[in-house]
C-alpha cells in the first residue's frame, strides 16, 4: 500500500471510530432522556391520563398527515391538488358514491395562498395533508366492507383450496388407511360385545356404516359444500344480506344489488356529505343545482373550477367558506377524522371477522377429511373429532351469516340515520359513537352465545355416538375427546392452552418430529446442541461415569479442601488469620496453585471472604517476590520475601501513629501469619536429627557450631568448609588478619579431632539450626506482634541464614541445602515400634 493510501485508510478508520463514539454517546443520552420521561409520566395517574389523551389526539392528527404526505409524494403532486395526490393510492379500489364519482377524485377546494400570505399557505397545506390522510383511511374502510360482503375475495381462495383438498384427500384416503381404521372399529365392536355393551356395539356399527356411506361422497370433493356456488358460505352470505335488507324494509332484496347499494351509502355518508360539510360548511347536495355542479367539477381536481361552480349555482355562503382556509376547518377535519375512523373501524373489524369465520369453516372441512378417511371408524375421541369438525364447519358458516346480518344492519341503520338527519352530519357521527359502543357489547354476547351453541351441539352428537350421556341427566358431561368444552368461557382458557402447549412440547412425539427435547421452548436448538456435546463427551469410554476421568480430574478439589482444613485446625482454626495462612500452606503441600486456594479454603469451611482474599494476596505476593531473590534455597527465599512484606505493612501501621487506612491492620496480621506458615515450611524441610560429638564428653563440635550461631563469622564457616573439602590452612607466611583467623579456627577443629565426616554433619546441623531459630522467632512474633524486639529477632535469624548462604564457597551446598551423612552407629530407641510399619507395607489388600 502506498503512503497516500495508508494515510487515507488511517483517516477513514479514525472518522469511523469517532462516528461510532458519537453514536454511542447520543444513544446513551437518548436512553437516559427516555427513562426520565417515562418516570415523569408514571409519577401520577393524572399525568399518565393526560399523556395518553394527548397521544391519541396527536396520533389522529399526525398519522393521517403522514399518510397524506406519503400519498402526495407517491403521486408527485403538490398540495394544491389533493385529488391527484390520493388518486394513485385509492383509484384501484374503485369506490364510488351514489352520483358515480370515484372517491379517489375527491378534493378539498380552498385558497392555496402564496409567498405574500405564508399563514394561509401553511394552513392550506396542513388541511390538504389532513384531507389526504382522511381519504386514505375512509376509502380503505368503505372498500374493505364492500369487498368482504361482495364475496369477491372468495374467488381468490376457492380454486386453490379445492385443489389442495383434493390432492390431500388422494394421499390420505388410500386402501391401507381405510382397512386399518375399519379393523380398529371392528375390534371396538367385538370388545363391546364381549363386555356385554350391546347398545354401544350397535351404535358403533351404525356409525361405521354411516361413515362408510357418507365418506366417499364427502371425499369426492371435500370442500364442495363449503366453497361451491351454492355452498354453505355463499348461502350464508346471501341469507345474511337478505335478512338484513328485510329488517331494513326491503321486501324483495337482491344480495348483489344490496351490496353495491350499501357501498354507495357508505361513500355518501362517510365521504361525500362529510367532505361537503368540512369544505363548505353544510351539505350542498340539498341544493340540486349545487350538488350537480360539485359532482361535475370535483373530478377535475382544480380548486378554482370547484369554487366557481359553487358560486355560479348561487350558494354564496359555501363559496365564502371555501374561499379562505381557517383554523375552524382544520378542527372540523380533525373531528370528522376521529369520529369517522371509529365508526368505520367497527365495520372493518366486523368484515375481518366475516372472513375469519368463512376460513374457519374451510379449516374444519379440511379436518373432516381425516375423520371420513379413517377417524370416524374408530370409537372414542377420533369419532368426536369428526363430529366436531363437521359441526364447527356448519357453525362457522352460520356464524358468518349472523355476522353478515349484523354488519348489514349496522351499515343500513347508519344509512337511515344519515337520511333522516337532514344534513346534520356531525350530530350523526356523535350519536354513531354511542351506537357503536352498544353494537360492540352485543357482538361480544352474540359470539359467546354461538361458541356455547357450537360446543353443546358437538358434545351432544358425540355423546349419542358413544351410547349414553356421561355427565348424568341432561347430558351435562363431556363426550370422549371433547375435553373441558366450557373452560375457556370462564377465564380458564389461557391456562388450558398453556397446559396443552406444555404437554405437546414435552411429548416424545414432538421430540422425534423436531429432533430435540422441549422443541417449543426458546433456545431449544441451542440447548439441544449443548446437550449433544455434553453427552458426546460423557459417552467417551473412561471419561464419564461416577468415577470416570472427568470426575477424577475434579477430585483434586476435595484433596485441596481436606488438606487445608486439617492444616487450619492444627494452627488457629477456621476463619482465623493464622488458620487461613496454615490452610494455604496445607493446600500447596498437596499440589494446589494460587488459583485453587480460594476454592480450597471455602471447601475447608472458611466463610470470611475478605479474610480469604487477604491471606491469598499475602502468600501470592511473597511467592512472586521470592522469584527474584538471589538466595539459592527457595524456601528461605520465600521466608525472606514474607518477612519483607510483613515488615513493610507493620512499619506503615507503626509510623502512622494509629492513623491508618481501614484494612491495614488486617493485612499486617495476614502478612505475619504468612511469615509464620512459610517459616514452618522451612523448618519442616530442615527438621533436625543431627547428633554431634558422638562418644565425646567434651562436646567440641557442639561448642563450635553454637559459637558460630551466636557469633557468626565468615572465617568460622570457611574453616569448616575447608575441613569438608580437605583444603589446607593458609601458610604462616600469610599475615592477613583473615588468614590468621582462618588458621586459628582450622587449628581448633583439628585439635578437637574433627574430620571431613564430622565437619559435614556440623555443616548440616547449622542449616537445621537456622530453620529452627527462624521458625521459633516467627512463632513468637505471631503470638506477640506488638513486641518490636520479636520482629528484630526474626530479621536477625533470617539475616544469619542469608549470611551463611552468601559465605558458602562456590561449588558447595549451603548449610540449608546440605543433608547430614548417616551416623556411624544407629541411634538409640525401640526399633520394635517399626513392626506396625512393616505390617502395613507388606499388606497386599
Amino acid at each position: 500500500m502506498s503512503t497516500g493510501a495508508a494515510r487515507r485508510d488511517r483517516s477513514f478508520r479514525g472518522r469511523r471510530r469517532d462516528a461510532g463514539q458519537v453514536w454511542e454517546l447520543r444513544h446513551w443520552h437518548l436512553g437516559a432522556v427516555a427513562r426520565r420521561i417515562g418516570a415523569w409520566v408514571r409519577a401520577s395517574r393524572r399525568r399518565h391520563r393526560t399523556v395518553v389523551i394527548v397521544g391519541i389526539i396527536l396520533g389522529f392528527t399526525i398519522i393521517p398527515g403522514c399518510i397524506g404526505a406519503v400519498a402526495m409524494a407517491q403521486s408527485g403532486s403538490s398540495g394544491s391538488s389533493s385529488a391527484s395526490a390520493a388518486n394513485g393510492a385509492l383509484s384501484w379500489m374503485n369506490v364510488r358514491d351514489s352520483a358515480g364519482v370515484s372517491l379517489s377524485n375527491y378534493s378539498f377546494a380552498t385558497n392555496e395562498g402564496g409567498i405574500l400570505h405564508p399563514f394561509t399557505s401553511g394552513l392550506a397545506l396542513a388541511i390538504n395533508l389532513e384531507f389526504a390522510g382522511w381519504m386514505v383511511i375512509v376509502v380503505t374502510g368503505i372498500w374493505l366492507i364492500g369487498f368482504v360482503l361482495s364475496f369477491k375475495w372468495m374467488d381468490l381462495f376457492a380454486a386453490p383450496l379445492r385443489a389442495i383438498a383434493e390432492g390431500f384427500t388422494e394421499q390420505v384416503s388410500i386402501p391401507i388407511v381405510l382397512i386399518t381404521a375399519a379393523s380398529l372399529g371392528a375390534f371396538c365392536v367385538a370388545w363391546f360385545v364381549l363386555r356385554g355393551f350391546h347398545a354401544k356395539a350397535v351404535m358403533q356399527v351404525v356409525t361405521m356404516l354411516a361413515v362408510a356411506i357418507l365418506g366417499p361422497v364427502f371425499l369426492a370433493d371435500p370442500l364442495a359444500e363449503v366453497l361451491s356456488s351454492d355452498g354453505w358460505l355463499t348461502q350464508g352470505r346471501d341469507l345474511g344480506i337478505t335478512v338484513a335488507a328485510g329488517l331494513n324494509g326491503d321486501k324483495s332484496p337482491q344480495p348483489n344489488a344490496i351490496v353495491a347499494s350499501m357501498q354507495e351509502q357508505l361513500a355518501d355518508n362517510f365521504a361525500r356529505k362529510p367532505l361537503q360539510v368540512w369544505n363548505f360548511g353544510h351539505v350542498i347536495d340539498e341544493r340540486p343545482a349545487c350538488g350537480t355542479a360539485w359532482t361535475n367539477t370535483v373530478s377535475s381536481g382544480n380548486d378554482d373550477r370547484i369554487k366557481d361552480a359553487i358560486r355560479s349555482c348561487g350558494d354564496s355562503e359555501a363559496y365564502a367558506t371555501a374561499k379562505d382556509p381557517t383554523a375552524g376547518q382544520f378542527g372540523a377535519g380533525l373531528l370528522l377524522l376521529i369520529s369517522g375512523t371509529l365508526l368505520l373501524a367497527f365495520g372493518a373489524v366486523l368484515a375481518v371477522k366475516i372472513v375469519r369465520s368463512a376460513l374457519d369453516s374451510v379449516y374444519h372441512a379440511f379436518l373432516a377429511i381425516f375423520g371420513f378417511a379413517a377417524g370416524g371408524f374408530v370409537y372414542g375421541p377420533t369419532q368426536t373429532f369428526l363430529v366436531r369438525s363437521v359441526v364447527h364447519s356448519l357453525f362457522a358458516a352460520l356464524r358468518m351469516a349472523v355476522q353478515v346480518i349484523f354488519l348489514g344492519i349496522y351499515v343500513l341503520f347508519l344509512g337511515d340515520i344519515f337520511k333522516h338527519a337532514q344534513g346534520q352530519v356531525m350530530a350523526v357521527f356523535v350519536m354513531g359513537a354511542i351506537l357503536e359502543i352498544i353494537a360492540i357489547t352485543q357482538l361480544k354476547r352474540l359470539d359467546a352465545s354461538l361458541d356455547r351453541g357450537n360446543d353443546w351441539v358437538a358434545n351432544r352428537f358425540s355423546q349419542t355416538l358413544h351410547g349414553a350421556t356421561q355427565g348424568g341427566v341432561g347430558g351435562g358431561g363431556a363426550a370422549l375427546g371433547m375435553g373441558n368444552v366450557g373452560a375457556h368461557r370462564h377465564g380458564l382458557g389461557i391456562l388450558k392452552t398453556l397446559g396443552a402447549a406444555s404437554v405437546i412440547g414435552s411429548s416424545p412425539v414432538t421430540a422425534w418430529m423436531l429432533h430435540r427435547r422441549n422443541g417449543m421452548m426458546p433456545d431449544s436448538k441451542l440447548e439441544y446442541a449443548a446437550t449433544l456435546a455434553n453427552w458426546g463427551a460423557q459417552a467417551v469410554p473412561g471419561l464419564g461415569g461416577p468415577m470416570g476421568w472427568n470426575v477424577q480430574s475434579m477430585l483434586s478439589r476435595q484433596l485441596y479442601a481436606d488438606s487445608a482444613m486439617r492444616a487450619a485446625m492444627k494452627n488457629g482454626g477456621i476463619d482465623t488469620v493464622l488458620g487461613a495462612a496454615a490452610a494455604i500452606q496445607g493446600a500447596i503441600d498437596v499440589g494446589a496453585g494460587i488459583p485453587d486456594l480460594n476454592g480450597a479454603l471455602q471447601g475447608a469451611g472458611f466463610t470470611d471472604t475478605a479474610l480469604i482474599s487477604r491471606a491469598i494476596k499475602s502468600w501470592n505476593i511473597a511467592e512472586k517476590d521470592s522469584e527474584g531473590n538471589v538466595l539459592s534455597d527457595k524456601h528461605l527465599a520465600h521466608v525472606a520475601a514474607a518477612l519483607n512484606r510483613a515488615q513493610n505493612t507493620t512499619n506503615r501501621l507503626v509510623r502512622g501513629g494509629g492513623r491508618f487506612k481501614p484494612g491495614d491492620a488486617d493485612q499486617a496480621a495476614a502478612d505475619i501469619a504468612t511469615l509464620q506458615a512459610s517459616a514452618y515450611r522451612l523448618r519442616r524441610r530442615r527438621s533436625g536429627g543431627v547428633t554431634l560429638d558422638e562418644g565425646n564428653a567434651l562436646h567440641p563440635q557442639w561448642d563450635f557450631v553454637n559459637d558460630y550461631m551466636d557469633r557468626p563469622s565468615q572465617s568460622k564457616l570457611i574453616a569448616l568448609a575447608n575441613v569438608i573439602n580437605g583444603t589446607q590452612a593458609p601458610s604462616e607466611t600469610d599475615t592477613n588478619p583473615d588468614a590468621a583467623r582462618l588458621r586459628r579456627h582450622m587449628a581448633a577443629l583439628s585439635d578437637a579431632g574433627v574430620g571431613r565426616y564430622d565437619a559435614d554433619r556440623m555443616w548440616a546441623w547449622i542449616g537445621n539450626e537456622h530453620a529452627k531459630r527462624i521458625s521459633g522467632a516467627a512463632n513468637a512474633l505471631a503470638q506477640n506482634p506488638d513486641d518490636r524486639e520479636l520482629m528484630q529477632s526474626v530479621r536477625r535469624q533470617v539475616a544469619g541464614a542469608r549470611d551463611s548462604e552468601s559465605w558458602t564457597p562456590s561449588g558447595m551446598r549451603t548449610p540449608l541445602q546440605q543433608f547430614a551423612r548417616p551416623r556411624t552407629s544407629l541411634p538409640d530407641g525401640d526399633w520394635s515400634a517399626m513392626a506396625g510399619v512393616a505390617d502395613r507395607l507388606r499388606r497386599h489388600t
